[in-house]
């Protein structure tokens, strides 16, 4: 559309960024238009939310952004694995950080589980002599070798986030590092808190009997999904490349994704042990496609949370994002910027794509 013309009908129905003295009272809000949280929209904002979501899976293509964030968590499996044991190994004993992550295999298929195991076993046995500068520096090239994932979710990021990555190399490497060190710090905690709970257990075992074990074993679920979900908020909030949003508004995706994750890990164990028999189609290759079944999965409970997310910030007009109260297209984020009436265009929204698509092939001609 050229500057000169008239917007059509189909294109006043979802103004992406508003001017900052645009008067939104103008605007057809939409339900929960004035929430001052996600929890205090009404129920017929939330149904919109889920319509868009819906809408938003295939049209930012999400099978293809989980597939790519599984294929390179894969790739960054081993370093991380490696950087979280030699990391605990600077102050405790290396073999008790296999012992407790060997629990996270419950939530795994059986194969790939064996595979995890495996690499966790060769990365003890290999760490467990390292010492000083070769510590030093197999603990770099390992956090190195981790930050593939964490590039691969920040792109994934910026795209259901409509945002254009302006950050340039070594401001993406180290927001990649920082999620990354991020990870390996859950992880530990992780760690910790399931030795202070073997502990308890192991003390109150004689006093409470079977009751220590049931105890015992929901608070450890009860950590995993505390600690999971904050993780889940944490790669939200600081991965797209546009100002933060805040915890709140971050809360419904983060949950939902972990317990997407925990419904489906659970589920596709099941589904490989009773159902499916994924050796006879792909032989001596099935624990290798199981577990890169299962990253896929996992990976796409995180960016579905992160689309809810979204469009919960769509719905509102309220400023989503940190710092002080912001006017409508001055807060430095696509989502928090854009307003809803009279629904919303899917029509719009790919024109929109294409238009800078051709933008961005004017600029790179020149």
């Amino acid at each position: 559309m050229h500057d000169n013309d008239q917007p059509s009908a189909s294109e006043t129905q979802f103004n992406p960024s508003p001017t900052p003295d645009q008067d939104t009272s103008s605007l057809i809000e939409a339900p929960g238009a004035r929430a001052k949280s996600p929890w205090s929209m009404p129920r017929k904002a939330w149904v919109q939310v889920f319509k868009r979501v819906w809408a938003m899976i295939g049209f930012h293509n999400l099978n293809l952004l989980a597939a790519g964030v599984a294929f390179f968590t894969f790739l960054a499996i081993t370093p991380l694995l490696a950087a979280t044991v030699m990391t605990y190994g600077l102050v405790g004993d290396i073999e008790t950080v296999q012992s407790q992550m060997q629990t996270v295999s419950e939530l795994l298929p059986a194969d790939a589980a064996s595979i995890v195991e495996e690499q966790l076993l060769a990365v003890v046995s290999t760490s467990a002599g390292v010492k000083g500068v070769s510590l030093a520096l197999a603990l770099s090239f390992a956090i190195y070798g981790a930050m593939r994932a964490a590039n691969g979710m920040l792109a994934a990021l910026n795209v259901i986030y409509e945002e254009h990555e302006s950050r340039n190399i070594l401001q993406t490497s180290l927001q990649a590092l920082w999620l990354t060190l991020a990870a390996i710090g859950i992880a530990l905690t992780g760690v910790l808190t399931s030795t202070v709970f073997a502990w308890l257990q192991t003390a109150s075992s004689d006093v409470l009997g079977p009751t220590a074990d049931r105890l015992v074993s929901v608070l450890t679920w009860a950590v995993a999904f505390l600690l999971a979900s904050i993780g889940f908020a944490m790669i939200m909030r600081f991965g797209p490349d546009r100002r933060a949003a805040r915890w709140l508004w971050l809360t419904p995706g983060a949950v939902m994704a972990t317990t997407l994750f925990v419904l489906i890990s659970f589920g596709f164990s099941g589904y490989v042990a009773y159902i499916s028999d994924y050796s006879a189609t792909y032989g001596s290759l099935a624990a290798i496609v199981v577990f890169l079944m299962w990253l896929f999965l996992s990976a796409y409970s995180v960016l579905l949370g992160a689309v809810v997310n979204a469009e919960i910030e769509r719905q509102t007009l309220e400023d989503s994002t940190v710092g002080p109260e912001r006017p409508l297209g001055e807060r430095g984020a696509v989502m928090a910027d854009s307003t809803l009436a009279k629904g919303h265009s899917l029509e719009l929204q790919e024109k929109r794509r294409r238009q800078g698509a051709e933008r961005l092939a004017r600029k790179s001609s020149q």
